[in-house]
């Protein structure tokens, strides 16, 4: 089966989605908190008490994303799984944010409207893989 005539553009858009996530990842990771700090200090707070498996659970959501965005590009089933996956991370790393964390006390329901964005835009990159491994367009 084929896959529709936006697919290539689709599957491009999102590797660039998920390619915007590992960026921003790796600023996080590498950031200085100490300059974050000076002009936000809740958030230098929060980045510098992410516990170490918070971040690898970013790592997987931004790799797996990334990853099921090139196999998807390839035309592979696995997409679906990367980004399963992929989608799993991210609940979970914005779920220990917003659920256990203050931040809605200190930033207000706002602070969650990107995170739920992006869990928005994980589940749509797994429903369109998945449909396309049901329509046969993936191998």
């Amino acid at each position: 089966m084929k896959a529709s005539p936006f697919f290539v553009p689709i599957a491009i858009v999102l590797l660039l989605w998920n390619l915007m996530g590992v960026a921003a990842f790796i600023m996080q990771f590498t950031m200085d908190y100490a300059e974050l700090a000076k002009t936000d200090p809740y958030t230098a707070r929060m980045m510098t008490t992410m516990p170490g498996w918070l971040w690898g659970v970013y790592a997987v959501a931004v790799g797996a994303g990334t990853l099921g965005a090139g196999t998807l590009l390839a035309r592979r089933a696995a997409a679906a799984a990367l980004f399963a996956l992929s989608l799993v991370a991210v609940i979970i790393q914005f779920g220990h944010a917003l659920a256990l964390t203050d931040l809605i006390a200190v930033k207000g329901w706002s602070a969650a409207a990107f995170p739920a964005f992006i869990v928005l835009m994980a589940a749509i990159q797994y429903g369109y893989a998945r449909a396309l491994v049901a329509k046969g367009a993936l191998r």
